[in-house]
């Protein structure tokens, strides 16, 4: 429940810094999920943040940015999820937040499955690393 507390108020931050954001979880309706999703489809929305409703199946072109509240319980979910960005040969940043011991240890197998490396936070971020020219 926090995290879709978490991930509205962070949407709503991003909008009123005229970044084009959707937080996308279980409390919202099925009918406004659509809309969401069709505004990604249709190019509206550039910046998604995440619960562990956005998972497997749902197929958007040109997320540039995946925030990840709720760490997946295994390592499949994700891929699954941090693929939304950077998908069909665009670049895409994914963030995630590491609240528990349990993150942690889904960070760890998520990293040895893998074999990345995925670090801190930088303090700044190169936007040409997560955005097309």
């Amino acid at each position: 429940m926090k995290s879709i507390q978490y991930a509205t108020k962070l949407a709503e931050i991003l909008n009123k810094n005229t970044l084009p954001a959707k937080a996308f979880h279980a409390k919202i309706p099925q009918e406004e999920r659509i809309k969401i999703f069709e505004g990604f489809r249709q190019f509206k929305h550039r910046i998604l943040v995440a619960t562990e409703i956005f998972g497997r199946g749902i197929d958007i072109e040109k997320i540039n940015i995946v925030f990840n509240f709720d760490m997946p319980p295994e390592s499949d979910s994700y891929l699954h999820r941090v693929g939304r960005a950077g998908r069909f040969g665009t670049k895409g940043l994914a963030i995630s937040f590491i609240e528990s011991e349990e993150d942690k240890n889904v960070l760890d197998a998520i990293q040895k499955r893998f074999e990345v490396k995925i670090g801190e936070l930088p303090s700044s971020i190169d936007a040409s690393s997560y955005m097309n020219n």
